[in-house]
């Protein structure tokens, strides 16, 4: 048991109590804002602000680039889908007073050609800041850093991946799509192992917890699309 829990926490003995508590903290409100989001509770995007904003201090600290550029598409992305919920839900308290939920929608064709070119634009990012990760690390200078494709590890490609799945899955939570609870069901499952290799559990447990919320949420909005009128809004 105790050989467990040092594999499982034993990295935290040479972090700061700051960074421990950040780290905690972060969850704690990252949780709270995807049980928001399957309530189609607007407060989620507030809450989910709060996280990422610690995450994207704490990924620059511990040098995770793609990890912080994420947190920081999700900060801008909030403050879009926050403008976005709110204008969807006082257009349809016009029509429908005694409603108090944010409308939800399908996926539409329109959307593929968007989503396609955020996948692409996401890794191509992604991949040049790994690219040049060597430059970044020696203080931005170029003096004796090597560059190469060939430094990357799988680790990397996986980051390249889930970033892009998250960034596709956070535009169509913004657009209130209920299919963008699959991208991070996917996302969330694969983010749990790569986080304990990189040695973070309690982000790693968060992403166990999201994975079983993203599961029952997709199912609760697609419960929540039935049973909302059919008046089209924009």
């Amino acid at each position: 048991m105790a050989e467990i829990l040092n594999w499982l926490f034993g990295q935290y003995a040479d972090y700061s109590t700051i960074f421990i508590v950040l780290e905690l903290i972060a969850v704690v409100f990252g949780v709270a804002s995807v049980l928001l989001a399957s309530k189609t509770n607007i407060l989620v995007f507030p809450i989910g602000l709060m996280s990422t904003a610690i995450f994207v201090y704490l990924l620059w600290e511990w040098q995770l680039f793609g990890d912080m550029f994420i947190n920081a598409y999700y900060t801008v992305m909030s403050l879009y889908g926050w403008i976005n919920w709110s204008r969807n839900k006082k257009n349809q308290s016009i029509e429908h007073q005694t409603s108090n939920d944010v409308r939800i929608e399908h996926l539409h064709t329109g959307d593929i050609s968007i989503l396609s070119a955020l996948a692409v634009a996401t890794m191509s990012f992604v991949a040049l800041i790994y690219y040049f990760r060597p430059v970044i690390n020696n203080g931005f200078s170029f003096e004796g850093a090597v560059l190469g494709l060939h430094l990357f590890t799988w680790v990397d490609y996986t980051d390249m991946l889930t970033t892009a799945l998250f960034l596709m899955a956070m535009w169509l939570m913004a657009r209130r799509k209920i299919e963008h609870w699959i991208l991070w069901i996917i996302a969330d499952a694969i983010s749990v192992p790569l986080y304990f290799y990189k040695g973070f559990t309690f982000t790693a447990l968060q992403y166990v917890v999201f994975t079983l919320i993203a599961i029952w949420a997709y199912y609760e909005w697609q419960r929540r699309y039935r049973v909302q009128p059919r008046t089209a809004y924009a």
